[in-house]
Order: structure tokens, then C-alpha cells, then sequence
């Protein structure tokens, strides 16, 4: 049996553990690495979540018989989303700042279509139930209409304390009101 030189003993080892060293290091960065990449996914996951219910915040309020009457009363009442359908509210919109009217444009006679009947209810007294105040096939007056363009700039913020989520998204709104409203909340 040939023994071995002394300087050779335990080199093996040695290289058994820098191997294993090495290899726990790249498991330890591969870990790290992934983690971060699920962290990223997720805080991208609950910006577009809170994205999408300040969407719909802003859409609901706009959809709304009650803003062009009393846009403030509107604003205040804060709109709860259920993202994930636990029957839980995962995010909730605030209007903030509060919808700011910009211009108000009256609608001329001229511009509406007696045959649609969206435009009929600008050209009746009194309501849908009231007489028209053109008759069809007559010539149209030049003066203003019972109806307004109204533009807006209607902003929702969301704010989530669990995921320290926040997101603002304004949007311009264009509404036809009737023109007394525009009146008293246009001004």
C-alpha cells in the first residue's frame, strides 16, 4: 500500500466544501432573487387592482343621475371595491379633490335632432312628459336649449394600508345636463 504525501491529505475535503459553499450560495441568490421577483409581481398586481377601482370609482359617479344635480353630495360618499369576490372590500375610492366643473357650453336648438329622442328632452317644457318647444318640421329658433355641455375634471384616490398602495387617476368628463343645473353647480 502507498501511503500519500502529507501535503495532500484533506485537499479533497477542502475542495468538497468550497464546492458545497459555492453551490449554496448560488441556491441562497436564486432564493433572493425569486422573492424579489414575487414582491415585484405582487406590488404590480395591487397598483393595476387599485388603478381599476379608482376607474370604476370615477365611472359610477359619472354614471350617476345624481351628479349633475349635486355633484359634491356624490363626491363624499367614498365607492368600496370587492376585487377578488370574498365578499370583502379590497379597496376603497375616495373623490378627492372634489369633481371641478371647467365650462359649461348652453346647446343651441339648432344643434339637436327632434327625431332622437335624447335630444327631444332639451327641446320639451316641463320634463320627458312636457309639450316640445319646436314642432317637428318647423324651422328651429336660434336660442339656447333647455340643455347644457358640461365639462368636468373628476379625479378618485385610492389608498390601501395592507399592500401601502396609492393611486390617483383624474379623468375629463364631458356631460349633457339640463341647464339649470349647470347653472348652480357650473359656476
Amino acid at each position: 500500500m502507498r501511503r500519500q504525501p502529507r501535503c495532500e491529505r484533506g485537499s479533497a475535503l477542502l475542495a468538497v466544501l468550497v464546492l458545497l459553499f459555492v453551490m449554496g450560495w448560488f441556491a441562497l441568490s436564486a432564493y433572493r432573487i425569486s422573492t424579489q421577483q414575487l414582491r415585484i409581481v405582487g406590488n404590480e398586481q395591487a397598483q393595476h387592482q387599485a388603478t381599476a377601482a379608482a376607474q370604476r370609482a370615477i365611472d359610477r359617479t359619472i354614471s350617476s343621475n345624481a351628479f349633475s344635480k349635486d355633484p359634491a353630495a356624490v363626491a363624499l360618499i367614498p365607492i368600496a371595491t370587492d376585487v377578488d369576490g370574498d365578499g370583502d372590500d379590497d379597496f376603497t375610492a375616495r373623490l378627492e379633490p372634489a369633481p371641478a366643473c371647467i365650462r359649461v357650453r348652453p346647446i343651441k336648438t339648432m344643434e339637436l335632432d327632434i327625431a332622437k329622442a335624447a335630444d327631444r328632452v332639451c327641446l320639451q317644457s316641463g320634463g320627458s312628459s312636457g309639450n316640445l318647444l319646436v314642432v317637428p318640421g318647423s324651422a328651429v329658433a336660434a336660442g339656447d336649449s333647455l340643455c347644457a355641455n358640461s365639462e368636468w375634471n373628476v379625479a378618485a384616490a385610492v389608498s390601501d394600508v395592507t399592500t401601502n398602495t396609492s393611486v390617483t387617476v383624474q379623468q375629463g368628463v364631458a356631460i349633457r345636463v339640463v341647464a339649470s343645473d349647470a347653472k348652480n353647480f357650473c359656476k
